[in-house]
C-alpha cells in the first residue's frame, strides 16, 4: 500500500455504506427516527449477527425496534429492494477504486 492509496477506517466505511443506502434506498421518516439512524442500526445488527430489537436496546439515543420495523414495513417488495441494494453497493465501492481495477473486489 502506498501513501496515496486511500484507506477506509471503520467510521469511514460505515459513513460510505450509510450514504450509499440513503442515496439509493430512500426511507421517508418522521419524528426522531431518521434515515441515517435506521441504516446504522440495520448495519450494526447485520454485522453483529444480532436482532434489531437487541441492537436498539444496546445502543443509546436511537429509535425503538418498533419504530425501525414500522419504516421497514413500507417496503412490501423485498425482491426489488434487494436488487436495488445489490446495484447500489458496487457504485459506492467504485468511488474508492482509484486504480480502476476490480482485482480483489468482493461480491455482495
Amino acid at each position: 500500500m502506498t501513501a496515496t492509496t486511500p484507506v477506509l477506517t471503520d467510521n469511514q466505511t460505515l459513513k460510505e455504506v450509510v450514504n450509499c443506502l440513503a442515496e439509493n434506498v430512500p426511507i421517508k421518516t418522521q419524528g426522531n427516527c431518521e434515515q441515517q439512524n435506521i441504516f446504522e442500526i440495520l448495519i450494526r445488527a447485520a454485522t453483529q449477527r444480532d436482532s434489531i430489537e437487541n441492537t436498539t436496546k444496546v445502543l443509546k439515543n436511537v429509535p425503538t425496534s418498533n419504530d425501525i420495523r414500522y419504516h421497514l414495513e413500507k417496503y412490501s417488495d423485498i425482491t426489488s429492494l434487494e436488487e436495488d441494494l445489490n446495484k447500489a453497493l458496487p457504485l459506492s465501492l467504485a468511488r474508492w477504486d482509484t486504480a480502476g481495477t476490480t482485482e480483489n473486489r468482493h461480491r455482495f
